[in-house]
């Protein structure tokens, strides 16, 4: 019996613990979201961002994607003030500020998309109720911030 036990409290102790990596997830657009619902979502979430995040200074790093919400939300990024690189372009910035990596997600769930932007210091969440028209928020803003 003691040996069944072992593995069972051997799993809930390590599964407290943390890798060693300070860089966020990935950005994933998993999500059928496009057109106009893309850049309903993106452009609300961009400008909740920009409220929180305060300063335009600092450069914001996307990592590259071909989705059409990758492509609303940099475009919205940039309306707000933000100077938007890609990876290719962050090597390029040696001389100025180190850019402040950004990630993002879209899960479809139960009839909404779940959206999640995320940062060092914040995080942004918000459900949107999508049509073929565009995007209405379905919820209120959910918003962490770190030190």
């Amino acid at each position: 019996m003691r040996l069944c036990i072992l593995p069972f409290v051997s799993a809930v102790l390590l599964s407290g613990c943390q890798t060693g990596t300070d860089a966020l997830t990935t950005s994933a657009a998993t999500s059928t979201v496009t057109g106009p619902a893309a850049s309903a979502i993106a452009g609300d979430i961009a400008g909740r961002y920009a409220e929180q995040a305060g300063s335009t200074a600092t450069p914001i790093r996307l990592h590259s994607d071909a989705s059409d919400f990758a492509t609303a939300l940099e475009a919205a990024l940039k309306g707000w003030g933000f100077t938007v690189v890609t990876d290719d372009k962050a090597r390029s910035l040696k001389d100025t500020a180190k850019p402040i990596e950004l990630a993002y997600s879209l899960i479809d769930v139960d009839g909404q998309v779940l959206v999640r932007l995320s940062s060092e210091t914040l995080e942004l969440g918000r459900a949107y109720s999508v049509s073929s028209g565009g995007a209405t928020p379905a919820s209120p803003l959910s918003l962490m911030k770190r030190n």
